[in-house]
Formats: C-alpha cells, structure tokens, sequence
C-alpha cells in the first residue's frame, strides 16, 4: 500500500470513484481512492440510476447537466457500456401553480445551456401510449436524460481513473484521520497509514462518521427510500417487439412518484410523507448491499395514483421491493466543497440524487481542488450553508421534510415549517404579536411581512382544493389557526400588503430586525494591514467610517461582501448576509495570519440589530440620545456609539433600503427595551415595522447587488459593477486576476431594467433576456416590484453591447415574453438623496 498521495478520497461508490477520476484528470496521477468493501456496495448499488436534469438551483443545474454529458463521453473513453439509456424524462402538470413551476424553470434552464421541450396532453399520449392524460394541463420534457446503471457507470469511472495513474485500494477500512503539524492528513486503515496533501470525503451514508474523525458536523442523515418492481407487461413487450422506442422516465409530481421501464415491466419510485431517516449513528461496520424491510402500507396512496394514471402498472404483480439509504441535506441538496475550519478536508456528501450528480460534483470539486476555486458558482451546494446549529436532532426533522417535498412545488417565497423556531431574536415575540409572518435563514427566525390585524385567508384560496398528494406544500397556519399567506410563484396576497410597509417606510419610518447579520470583530496590530490586504476597497483611515469591501477570488470573482466599521482603535468591526456565516468566517480565519497579530472574535449571537429608516427616522432617534445626528456631525456611512435611552448601540448610517436611516447595532440583551424605546418614541411620526420582502423590494429599486446573484464567483467584480468598492492602486486578494479578467474583456455588464405589461408577476432572477431578434443575451439575477417608483424591476447579467442605457429588451417570465428596458443604476434616488438627508 501506498505511504504518500497527492489526495486520499475515502469512499468508493459514484461519487467518490468520479472525484477520484476527475483529480486524475486534472494532472494528479497520484491520487488514491480507498474503499471499505467493494466498489459500490453502499447506496449505488441500489440505485434507480435516475439522470434527471430537472433542478431548480442553478449550481446543481449546472452540475447535473455536465454529468449526462459526461457519461457518454466516459463510455467512448473506456470502452465500457455504463448502461446509459437516453430515454428522455416527462414531467407532468395537474395544476396551475405546478405550470408556473415548469415555466420558471424552463427559463433556468435555457440560462444554462438545458434543452426543454414543452408537451400538450396529447403528445404525452403519443410518447406514453400506457399514461392516461385526464386532468392534466401539459407537461415538460428533458430529451436528453433517462437513466444509467450505476454499478456499470462506477466501474467505468474506475477503469478511467486508473488508466490515468490513480490507485484504488478496496476492502481497506479507514480506522482514522489526523493532521500533522505540518498540514498534511494521515488517513490510517487496516492495511497501513498513508500521507496526504488533502483528504476527499464521499462516504455517503457514513459521513457523519467520518466527519466525527475529524470534529466536523456534517449536515447529513440519510432517509429510506422505497422503489417498487413489477413483472413484465404484455404491452411492453409487443413495444420491445415492435422495436418501438422506451417510453421514458414519467414523473407525475402532483403524485410525488416517477416511473419507467425496467426489464419488460414498470419501476415505480414514490417519496412519501413519513420514510424515516435512518443510519442516524451510521451503519455497521459490516454493512454491505443493505436494504432495509420494505413498508408497502406507507406506499399505497402512491400505488394507487399510480394505476389511475399508468392503468398498466396495476395489472402485474410486483417483483421486487428495495428500500435502501439515500444520503440527504436540510434543504436536499448536496455537500460538495471545503469542509469549515480544516484546511486540506474536502466534503462530496449528502448526495439524493448521486447518480446524476456524481459527474459534477467530481468535476467541480477536482476544479476547486487542484485550482483553488471551481469555475461554477457553488453556493448552493457549498457546506458552509449549513452552521453548527444543524445537529441531529435538526437533521432528522429537516431532513425527512426535505425528502417528502422532493416534489412538492418548489415556491421561490416558500417557508418550510420543521425544526422551526429554533433561532430567535428577543423581539421574535414582540414581532409575533405585530402580526408578523416569519422566513428562515441560517436558523434565525426573520420577519418577512406583517399581516393586518384578524387577517386571514380561507383554506381554499392556498391552491390546495385540487386531489393530488404534494398539495400539503402549502404555507402553515398561525398558532391561532389562521392561513395568513399564499406561495406563489406570481404576486400574491401579501403583495399589497408589502406595498402598504413600503410607503411606510417611504413617507414616514419604519424598523426591521436585522439581527441575523454574520458579525467578526477583527482585532490587533495586524488588523488593519491584514484587512488591506485581502479587500479590494481601502479600509477607512479615519476611525467611525464605513466601507463595503469585497473579497475576491483568485480569478477576481466575488467571494463575500462585508461592511467594515473600526468601533474602536485596532477594532474592526466586520458585517456580511447572515445566510453565510459559515461561509464567509471560514474564509476570514483560514486567510488569517497566525503570528497572533490578529485576532478573530465570532459575535453574532451578542449583537442585535434594528434598522430604523425613513425620512422621519432622524426625528424618532433625536427623542432618545444626546449625540447630533445632523449631517454634518453624523454624515452617511459614518458610525458611533450612542446612548437610545439608557441603552447603548453603535448606530451605523447606512441600510439596505435607500432611505434616511441607521442600523442600530446594540448588545443583543438590550433589544428589547430599545425596540420599545423606538416604538413609543415613534409613534407620532407613524412609526411601523417592515419585513424582509418590503427591504428586498426597495434594494432592487436601488440596483443593490447580492450573493450569489448578481456578485459570484463566476462574475469578475467590475462585471458586477463593482468600480467604486475597487482601489486597483493598492495591492488585495485577487487583484491579478481581477485586472487580467478586465483586460482580457468583461463578458458580462451589470443592469438595471424596468419591465413593461406585468400585471400578475415579477422577475425573480433566472429569468432568460433576449435581444429584439431573440437571441439570448443574459439572465436575470433579481427582481421585485418597484412600489416607490410604480414599475416592475429586474437586475441582470448582459452581454456588454446590450447593456447601454435604453437599450430595449425582451425578458421571458413564466413562459411570457415582456419588453423591457435598461435604465440607469439606482432607478429610485439615483444621487442618494434620501440616504444624504
């Protein structure tokens, strides 16, 4: 056995076998995989072997499109059969909302690259003569998918790898994972130790485990999944006679169930409501080619839609029953990048759909690894997503809801209920009481909009009268049992009411809660140079000023986005988007210096923070501190400690709505009494709360940009219009590839649009832009309505020569084409009026 490797991957079903590949690709010929048993004798084994390209996150998108491409390739590659069946894949639609969902994603998928073909009833017929097409609306085809067989396609990733210098060692158990002084990992197995640069974990169902080796939390449980198989059909085997060709891969997603042909018969997979996880301690070391005993009584509601809309499937008997372990994640996506706080440990786990993923996710993580940064965008998949809130018990409540709505209506404004609330600030109930209807991001419970007092809807407006099994995706009622909200992927109830909380704070004022920022206090010597160095913006000279600063990529891409505010000498006080705590500190504290000249404090569950904005704000804070917060004691992104009451907050003069106003930064266990102080001192002025959907409508009106939409990794910083957070004369993190990225030619410009005759709907980002030919020239990243200026919004991604102001456009939202037009940055207040007040 080998006693040095580039890169030790633990693990050999698909995805570790496809990491393996990929490193050998990339050049590292001397890269070991090392597998407990056989290859594939964990979860791929039992696989359905499923290549759906269907997704509405644009990194696994991306990912699975690569794969099918990719496993055709592998076979003239190795010259070995992977069983890949290009059968094509249908998705049906019995409702309305489930239309809007197709159409929605159909424009993701034209965005990156997807072939979608839409179907009428009648062509679902023609395709699959055995489906009976009452009650449906239409359907979605993926001409380019169907199905693989998975021991096949590992084999062939395996021949591949080591054709190109890789070792695999199977039937070695990894006993243990230490890093050395130096940096480097030793992995010990039962066959001996070997050192290595970086270790690649793609244990599936045993990742929690391998994690545990090196105290890490790794968000995944896995969650039974059941699949049936019947005996052959007559009707299918006069097909196969006829040399007709295979039906396809069904899915009826009002249903929640997919299906094809398997060996003359039919493969039916439900997910159901109920299937428990399961390995939560990980299974057994002797575990191999497990299932678990099958459960048909939780499958029948599943079987018997099945045979009304696939009569067929009902007139054979079954075959066989699998019910095997799929790996699984609090939002259903996988785990693919660096592990938080190890240098060197790389994660390919909790991989639901590992067979379509595998190709991808070897792909990007090879990228990453040997390069230093993937070429796709990979913050939906990344995972530092996930904090340490996401133990076990968090994980089996989240992960059994993720698996029942894998086909559920995947609403861009949904909310899903388990393992909630876990993480509130203390006017949670305060807020509560106000009416407010609550989201979550990493854990935290945040307003997203305040229903009027004894509002309510009735059940049946929530779209779930139709008879289908994935109608209980539907927004929860309140503790007193009242629906107060409809998901939709069109404007819905709380439309107005978001427009109501606009005005508000528009005329008048209104507070958010906020308290969810990430929060880093970086304190030391080496503080301000350290923070010089790796932001692209220059860190205020004069202490109580504030900066937004950027950290780049290698390549000049965006990584994270943080406000920068020195409170005191050599204290640096550092805010980013709480959904990226995780993410965004782990970059700080692996760049870090560790000569001690610099000191890293995590705070954000110390500090709250309330935004009071509006013209009036200025007048509410006058009434509770002494310090002047007139213009030109208090100028815009400057900040100070003052006293609210007889509370204490830093007041930071800057916010994410473009109105005159502060955030108020204060000792978590003060907010309380500093809400109360701002309510009663705000009365006369009208002062009212506002949530996270009226904060986000008023920052595309001020062309405000986010991650990972319109900055990413994928964008250079100037294509995001970055130009003044960017001081190219000094030297910061990214610079070289920044600069050669410009002179090389941006692809990409940065823009604004008002769209023209929406009624119903807005942009919600991923929307497809084409020019008045047709051609498709970019993508939108964000939109909302724009209540202050009376115009639909979107922000985009366009090729340069149609980014010029007043250049028309046309923008594809749920299948409609609508004209649009680029206008100006910050359409609302484009001099900053309002926030110069």
């Amino acid at each position: 056995m080998k006693t040095q490797a580039r890169a030790v991957v633990i693990g050999g079903g698909v995805v570790g076998v496809s990491t393996l590949y990929h490193l050998a690709r990339k050049g590292w010929t001397d890269s070991v995989l090392i597998e407990r048993k056989e290859l594939t004798s964990g979860s791929t084994w039992h696989a359905a072997g499923l290549l759906p390209l269907f997704n509405m996150s644009y990194s696994v998108g991306q990912i699975h499109k690569y794969s099918v491409k990719f496993y055709q390739e592998l076979q003239e590659e190795t010259g070995m059969n992977v069983g890949f069946s290009q059968v094509s894949n249908i998705r049906l639609a019995r409702t309305k909302d489930r239309w809007d969902e197709y159409m929605y994603y159909a424009g993701i998928a034209e965005t990156i690259g997807i072939n979608v073909e839409i179907l009428t009833p009648e062509q679902v017929k023609e395709i699959w003569p055995l489906c009976e097409t009452e009650g449906l609306l239409g359907a979605i085809r993926h001409p380019d998918d169907g199905y693989i067989q998975p021991a096949d396609l590992t084999q062939a990733l395996a021949k591949g790898a080591r054709e190109r210098g890789a070792t695999i060692y199977r039937n070695t158990s990894v006993t243990g994972i230490e890093q050395l002084e130096d940096g480097r990992w030793k992995v010990t197995t039962d066959k001996g130790e070997i050192v290595a640069e970086h270790v690649i974990s793609c244990t599936g169902s045993f990742a929690r485990k391998t994690g545990e080796m090196v105290g890490i939390n790794v968000p995944v449980i896995p969650v039974e999944h059941q699949y049936i198989v019947t005996e052959p059909h007559p009707a299918i085997l006069e097909r196969k006679a006829q040399g007709l060709p295979e039906m396809g891969v069904l899915r009826e997603s009002d249903s929640a169930w997919y299906m094809r042909e398997e060996n003359g018969g039919l493969l039916l997979g439900p997910y159901e409501v109920g299937a428990p996880v399961c390995y939560v301690d990980g299974p057994s070391d002797e575990s191999e080619y497990e299932l678990f005993q099958e459960e048909l009584e939780r499958l029948m509601p599943y079987i018997e839609t099945a045979m009304v809309r696939v009569p067929a499937f009902g007139e054979v008997g079954i075959k066989k029953v699998y019910n095997g372990a799929i790996a699984y994640t609090p939002d259903g996506n996988p785990i693919v990048g660096p592990a938080p706080g190890l240098k060197g440990f790389w994660l390919n786990e909790g991989h639901s759909f590992g067979i379509t993923a595998a190709g991808g996710a070897g792909w990007q993580l090879a990228e990453w690894i040997v390069d230093g940064e993937p070429t796709l965008d990979m913050m939906g998949v990344d995972p530092r997503r996930f904090g340490p809130y996401a133990t076990e018990g968090y994980l089996i409540a989240k992960n059994e809801e993720a698996y029942a709505n894998v086909f559920t209506m995947h609403y861009p404004d949904e909310e899903r209920s388990a393992a909630r609330p876990l993480k509130t600030t203390p006017v949670y109930d305060r807020l509560k009481k106000m009416g407010a209807v609550f989201g979550s991001v990493y854990g935290w419970e945040r307003a997203n909009w305040f229903a009027p007092e004894g509002y309510s809807l009735d059940k049946s407006e929530l779209g779930v009268g139709v008879d289908v099994i994935t109608s209980h995706n539907y927004a929860p009622p309140l503790d007193d049992g009242r629906y107060v909200e409809k998901w939709s992927f069109r404007r819905s109830n709380y439309f107005e009411h978001v427009g109501n909380e606009v005005k508000n704070v528009n005329e008048k004022v209104g507070v958010l809660d906020m308290s969810a920022f990430a929060k880093m206090e970086v304190s030391g010597p080496g503080a301000r140079a350290w923070l010089e160095s790796i932001f692209a913006n220059a860190i205020p000279k004069k202490r109580g000023r504030i900066a937004l600063c950027h950290l780049l990529t290698v390549h000049g891409g965006v990584r994270a986005e943080f406000t920068v505010y020195e409170w005191a000498p050599n204290r640096f006080y550092l805010v980013s988007a709480g959904a990226y705590e995780a993410h965004d500190h782990d970059y700080l504290r692996k760049l870090a210096p560790q000569d001690g000249s610099v000191r890293l404090n995590a705070i954000t569950q110390r500090m709250g923070v309330l935004v009071l904005a509006g013209p009036r704000s200025r007048d509410v804070l006058k009434k509770l501190t002494r310090t002047s917060l007139e213009n030109k004691d208090f100028p815009w992104l400057s900040g100070k400690e003052i006293s609210v009451g007889v509370a204490t907050a830093h007041a930071l003069r800057v916010n994410f709505v473009g109105e005159l106003g502060w955030e108020l930064h204060h000792p978590i266990e003060m907010q309380n009494y500093i809400f109360d102080q701002l309510m009663e001192a705000g009365a006369e002025f009208g002062i009212k709360p506002f949530g996270i959907r009226a904060m986000l409508a008023m920052s595309v009106e001020k062309s405000y940009r986010l991650i990972p939409r319109e900055m990413s990794i994928e964008y250079n910083a100037y294509e995001s219009a970055l130009d003044r957070f960017i001081k190219p004369e000094k030297e910061f993190l990214g610079k070289e590839g920044l600069l050669a990225g410009k002179e090389k030619g941006l692809k990409w410009n940065f823009a604004t649009l008002v769209v023209e005759g929406t009624t119903d709907v807005d942009a919600r980002g991923s929307e497809a832009i084409y020019n008045e030919d047709g051609a498709l020239i970019g993508r939108a990243t964000n939109g909302a309505y724009g209540w202050r200026l009376g115009k639909s919004l979107a922000l985009a991604m366009l090729q340069p020569a149609y980014a010029a102001i007043g250049t028309k456009v046309k923008i594809k939202i749920l299948g409609t084409i609508y004209d649009a037009t680029v206008v100006e940055e910050s359409p609302f207040d484009p001099q900053n009026a309002a926030l110069r007040a």
